[in-house]
């Protein structure tokens, strides 16, 4: 019965650190040669000189540490018209045709949404930034590391999708921001969970026995 009890705790914990082992990024900062293989994917097809510096000074100064992606949203009422959507096709059919590639290519690597939400008023307070007024969707992403937002955005199939996120906005700002405090952490909360069920079991069964 010990044996038993024994393993009605191990069991659950060995997952845990399973997930724990995932979920956090242990690899270290990306080498110089990963920023170069970047930097390449991400200006494979060309782009904004200016954009691409940025791109480069993000992976070089990189600290190996997970981040958030900030994204402000405002959806573009008549987005052009793109293949695999058709015409007539809304903001929202031309989001959900990029997220076919996102939402596999993040949870794999365990990034995921932190926040999500739709705009209920006009921006309340705005300083030296013009055509900010409206605004549709506010967000915040979790990337495990910036080595794993590379590789998400690095891939050849995003290219093809990323046209669709494009299309699909009046105008958006998304910047990286690095947490200082955050009281949701799944492995935390994940752990506080673990511990309550195994306690109210070892309560339930063992202890009256």
């Amino acid at each position: 019965m010990k044996s038993v009890r024994l393993w009605v705790w191990v069991i659950p914990l060995l997952l845990y650190a399973g997930f724990w082992l995932w979920y956090t990024p242990l690899s270290g900062p990306m080498t110089p040669q990963e920023v170069e293989e970047a930097v390449s994917d991400f200006s494979r097809d060309g782009g904004d000189p200016e954009a691409i510096a940025r791109v480069r000074q993000f992976f070089e100064e990189d600290d190996g540490r997970p981040f958030v992606m900030v994204n402000i949203i405002d959806s573009a009422d008549n987005p052009i018209e793109l293949p695999a959507t058709g015409p007539g096709a809304q903001a929202d059919d031309l989001l959900d045709h990029y997220m076919e590639y996102m939402w596999p290519a993040l949870l794999s690597r365990a990034c995921h949404p932190l926040f999500a939400g739709r705009s209920i008023g006009e921006s309340l307070d705005i300083v030296g930034i013009e055509g900010a007024l409206k605004w549709d969707t506010a967000a915040t992403m979790r990337y495990r590391s910036r080595r794993d937002m590379w590789k998400i955005a690095g891939d050849p199939r995003f290219a093809s999708r990323h046209e669709y996120k494009v299309a699909a906005l009046d105008k958006t700002i998304a910047f990286p921001v690095q947490p200082q405090l955050m009281m949701s952490d799944p492995r935390f909360v994940l752990l506080l969970l673990i511990l309550a069920a195994l306690g109210v079991v070892d309560a339930l069964i063992w202890r009256r026995r």
